[in-house]
């Protein structure tokens, strides 16, 4: 499939893993519009990582309402006579939730998420990045966002193998998984070709791009 096919494509994955780096530089590649998550917006967040168990719940409610709302806006776009990139799921969601959440609050939750969950268009393309907790830490430090300060090692770890085990189930969408532990996809033309080429070449439902150095 050539990518002038694609109309929505979705980069995911962990915090720090360059989803949104990735999605901006597909949208100017392809000539694309984008819908991107806006974690700065939230008022929670930056107290969330500092207090997890207090303020997991009205962070990720906020989340929820501000993503099913820009999903909403999506069901609006024509997709199929424009391109657009987005670097959230909707689906993946409850991944956060019952990570952090507490068993009584989760149940809360996942009512709140099963009244108010859109009926999204699915993804033409899911591009699921992945990378090691250590390298993830590198970056999100790299790139200094207050909010996320104090995100620790351990819960990247249990971030990353949540994302794993979410994506090892998931049928709905084609998913081109991309290892980017030594790839630099902002700063190397190159890396972001390969990708593009790899991409181009998809035969089937869920294929890899492995590159090692």
């Amino acid at each position: 499939m050539i990518l002038s096919n694609y109309r929505y494509i979705t980069v995911e994955g962990p915090i720090g893993v360059g989803k949104t780096s990735l999605a901006k530089q597909l949208a100017n590649h392809l000539g694309g519009s984008l819908l991107l998550e806006g974690p700065e917006d939230n008022p929670f967040l930056e107290k969330f990582y500092d207090d997890i168990p207090r303020y997991a719940l009205s962070t990720q409610l906020f989340f929820l309402f501000q993503r099913a709302n820009q999903i909403q806006n999506l069901k609006q776009i024509d997709l199929f006579s424009c391109l657009t990139i987005c670097d959230f799921l909707l689906e993946k969601d409850p991944l956060f939730a019952k990570l952090t959440l507490g068993d009584e609050e989760y149940r809360l939750y996942q009512q709140i998420y099963d009244h108010f969950q859109p009926l999204a268009p699915v993804p033409d393309l899911i591009i699921y990045l992945q990378a090691s907790p250590e390298t993830l830490v590198q970056r999100v430090k790299r790139r200094g966002s207050p909010y996320e300060k104090n995100i620790s090692e351990a819960y990247l770890q249990q971030l990353s193998d949540s994302y794993t085990q979410f994506f090892h189930h998931y049928k709905k969408a084609p998913v081109m998984i991309v290892n980017s532990e030594n790839l630099n996809f902002a700063d190397n033309p190159k890396d972001f070709n390969l990708l593009i080429e790899c991409i181009s070449q998809m035969r089937s439902s869920r294929e890899y791009f492995n590159y090692s150095i």
